[in-house]
């Protein structure tokens, strides 16, 4: 939801706006948060609220759980108040402040399914065998290349269908990430063997034209959706013997196992995770190290061989949390 589409109108609405632009200001894009504000801002119509001010009667509102709400749902709900609240107090308004300990937000709820190689080979030997579509003329051509950088690269789905001619230096061999999630866009490292892949494809798709062309374009213009993409990936998956749950396999997994298969490889060679931790961390583009810091104990969970190494040596650097972040 964009600011352009989103009217506040409420007493409290130009307060509302301004949390939203200062979250922006420092790197979110703040769009579930802008909507659930909006929610919050027809509740205060509603209520009648009259006064800038925050009650307490109102928040207890707005943070009473729903018929059927999951927990987390009714947390994000609680914090994103809290947050607002808390910027309200800073400016000088009165606020009531929902209380933290009544709260706790996981991050981390969700298992993601890390691919074995052998699976990793299966989806990539059938990509590499996808028939030709004469509605989706370079569909064959596409997801070989798209699900390899998905893995190979540790990319979100939306970074991948992002990129964009100028966004690719077959020279250097390196992507331009840009409009991530956390606003942090960052250059990273091909390798060879995708890069190879890279100029392949743009000169098989005749990609010629303005940089501003998309590397994944779709038959109907622009670029391809995560939405088409995923139902292609169901039907691999289905094909290669991997069986889907309502929570999974994901592509978004395909980053989860490129982080946990290098996390491996660094384990087994007594690498210094210490000091490469940052390195994967602005890899993935993570806005700090605790999300990174979870696949070293999802790694050590997956592989029981080296979870000695791992409790001996980076006890330090695993969080007291279950399983993984979801970004």
């Amino acid at each position: 939801m964009s600011k352009e589409t989103v009217v506040f109108q409420s007493i409290l609405g130009p307060l509302i706006n301004g949390y939203i632009e200062e979250k922006k200001s420092v790197g979110y894009k703040y769009r579930k948060g802008s909507s659930l504000l909006k929610h919050f801002d027809n509740l205060a119509t509603n209520e009648n609220l009259s006064e800038i001010k925050l009650p307490k009667e109102l928040v207890l509102l707005w943070t009473e759980r729903r018929s059927n709400e999951t927990l987390s749902t009714r947390n994000g709900r609680i914090s994103i108040i809290r947050g607002f609240a808390t910027y309200m107090v800073r400016l000088g308004y009165e606020a009531y402040v929902f209380p933290a300990a009544t709260i706790s937000i996981d991050r981390y709820s969700y298992v993601p399914y890390i691919f074995s190689e052998i699976e990793l080979k299966n989806i990539l030997t059938i990509c590499d065998r996808y028939p030709i579509s004469d509605v989706s003329p370079n569909r064959h051509l596409t997801l070989p290349l798209l699900f390899r950088i998905l893995y190979g690269c540790g990319l979100r789905i939306s970074e991948a269908l992002s990129l964009k001619l100028n966004d690719i230096d077959l020279d250097q061999g390196t992507l331009y990430i840009r409009d991530t999630k956390f606003g942090k866009e960052r250059k990273i490292p091909m390798a060879g063997t995708l890069t190879k892949r890279c100029r392949l494809f743009i000169e098989e798709t005749n990609l010629i034209g303005s940089s501003d062309t998309f590397l994944f374009r779709s038959p109907y213009g622009g670029r391809y959706k995560e939405s088409t993409i995923y139902k292609l990936f169901r039907d691999i998956i289905w094909e290669a013997g991997i069986s889907h749950s309502g929570k999974g396999p994901r592509l978004h997994d395909f980053r989860h196992t490129f982080a946990v298969h290098c996390l491996k490889k660094w384990v087994l060679n007594e690498e210094d995770i210490t000091n490469l931790l940052p390195y994967l961390s602005a890899f993935l583009g993570h806005v700090d190290l605790r999300g990174t810091q979870h696949y070293l104990r999802l790694t050590a969970d997956l592989y029981p061989q080296i979870i000695g190494s791992v409790e001996q040596n980076f006890s330090t650097l695993i969080p007291e949390v279950s399983s993984d972040e979801t970004n």
